[in-house]
């Protein structure tokens, strides 16, 4: 242990601790803007430098640690100065039209720059003439960049994606797409880590609220939208409201309020997609048993993360066969509301406009892929909204969501079992799916305690479940990083499993990049 003092304080922490860290168990808060623990300690911005009683200059606290006996000034008027400077220095190449940006009011450079008092224009404007490409899910807008690397250290270090890449030198430096031009080009699953982990508004989701606000004031349109289990814990985290508050069936009020004209539960689907994946995993353990297996054996796959099956795709074509042929649950959700709810409320599929509040960015590229249609041609899905787009929309409909009173879901689609809510979480989908080919087989439910072994937020968990006598061998894991470990080891035979279910975010869809 280490002894030193900190704003006058004595602080004993670890050795090996950095100085921001060691401030922080003692409730001393040093500003930070590229900082992400275990990630991204690279002291890039500059803006958590402090004083060191002996030490000639500054320095940061993020990537120094303590010595016994140091004196650690945070907030001295050397550090205030400092960080005033290199605010200032980062706002000369920033856009800071802040009533253009998605993060204006949630914005850490914003929050900065009002805590330092740095208001109105400073320094020259070394503003960069790149254009923006809204081509993709995920779009990265250059003149809102404060260069944190928070985007390509998430991407490399946790979905070694390696997509974003540092270019060029000096004060010409800029975050691009590594090895390719534009980020379409690239192997990006569009998984949206990087922009959850922006600190400011320079990655951001393609935005769609204008599609739907058309669609909810067009007459002729049906407004059906679904709502994905992640999207049920986390979309009053913007207003920090209790969990116990807001709960689904409070969404349901927010959602009718700006005009939707149903409001469904993807855990519907959820419930679907566990059926057929159930089902068609005991077929596959049966031909396979018979040594009757094809291309699509074992181990099966499951499909409903399309960040994940892009990846296969780009990664490991080897293995697309083995992707389970169920559609999402946001897939099929929307097939059923253009058949099977279209005729059930005797209009044409074409009138309703079907939308997916999902926690994910990867929705939006799964929902415009051509095979995603019905006979008709006319997509499954018309639009995908991200949590912060959701949060938008309802901010810009003036819905007072502290005043909300729940509604019912509507029915037929409104209603799912609790295999369906797991789905948020890692090793949910798995636990759902084997359940039900428990169910399947025996004509019961297993015990409450069957299926422990995949839960928790282990990168990479396996477990044998037992299913009247047949020994299943899965597997389940989360973030691409571990998914493509996972993949290296079935590919070179040091593993072998029956079922295989991945995430591309970590923790599962409640860690989505659009949470």
């Amino acid at each position: 242990m280490v002894t030193l003092t900190i704003d006058n304080r004595p602080v004993t922490v670890p050795e090996g601790t950095t100085i921001l860290e060691a401030a922080r168990s003692v409730n001393i808060a040093i500003p930070t803007l590229c900082y992400l623990k275990g990630i991204n300690e690279i002291a890039a911005c500059r803006l958590c430098m402090v004083e060191i009683e002996g030490f000639p200059r500054l320095i940061p606290s993020c990537d120094n640690v303590v010595a016994e006996g140091m004196v650690i000034h945070t907030n001295s008027p050397r550090a205030r100065e400092a960080r005033r400077v290199n605010l200032r220095l980062l706002l000369s190449q920033h856009d800071i039209r802040c009533t253009k940006c998605t993060r204006s009011g949630n914005c850490r450079l914003q929050q900065l720059a009002n805590d330092y008092n740095l208001l109105g224009e400073h320094y020259i404007k070394d503003l960069r003439n790149i254009p923006t490409d809204f081509s993709n899910p995920v779009v990265r807008i250059e003149n809102r960049c404060v260069r944190c690397m928070r985007c390509v250290q998430i991407c490399d270090k946790v979905q070694g994606m390696h997509v974003w890449d540092l270019m060029g030198t000096g004060s010409h430096t800029t975050i691009g797409v590594g090895k390719y031009r534009t980020l379409g080009e690239s192997d990006c699953t569009f998984c949206g880590q990087c922009v959850a982990h922006c600190p400011v508004g320079g990655l951001q989701e393609h935005d769609d609220t204008g599609k739907v606000f058309d669609a909810l004031a067009d007459p002729n349109k049906i407004t059906v939208v679904q709502m994905a289990p992640a999207v049920r814990v986390a979309w009053a985290e913007y207003y920090h409201l209790t969990p116990e508050f807001a709960s689904a069936e409070r969404m349901v009020t927010a959602l009718k309020q700006m005009g939707f004209d149903y409001v469904f539960d993807t855990n519907f689907t959820a419930d679907l997609t566990i059926m057929e994946e159930g089902s068609e995993l005991l077929e596959r353990l049966g031909a396979a048993a018979k040594g009757e297996g094809d291309s699509r054996g074992l181990p099966m796959f499951t499909s409903c993360c399309p960040g994940w099956v892009r990846f296969v795709k780009a990664r490991y074509p080897e293995f697309v066969d083995s992707l389970s042929t169920s559609k999402s649950p946001q897939q099929m959700f929307g097939a059923i509301a253009k058949t099977y709810y279209a005729k059930m409320l005797g209009v044409e599929p074409e009138r309703l406009f079907v939308v997916s509040v999902m926690p994910c960015t990867a929705k939006k590229a799964e929902c415009a892929l051509p095979s995603m249609v019905g006979e008709d041609g006319t997509p499954d899905v018309d639009v995908a909204l991200t949590v912060r787009e959701m949060v938008r929309m309802v901010r810009a409909s003036h819905v007072s969501v502290d005043t909300l009173v729940e509604e019912p879901l509507d029915t037929p689609l409104g209603f799912g079992t609790g295999a369906g809510v797991i789905f948020g979480a890692t090793g949910g989908v798995m636990e759902a799916a084997v359940r039900s080919a428990y169910y399947l087989v025996t004509g019961k439910n297993p015990d409450a305690d069957f299926f422990t072994d995949v839960r928790g937020l282990d990168g990479w968990k396996e477990a044998v479940a037992d299913i009247d006598g047949t020994k299943v061998r899965v597997a389940v894991a989360h973030g691409l990083g571990n998914a493509a470990r996972l993949l290296d080891a079935i590919r070179d035979g040091r593993v072998s499993y029956d079922f295989v279910e991945v995430m591309a975010c970590p923790g599962g869809c409640v860690g989505g990049g659009g949470q």
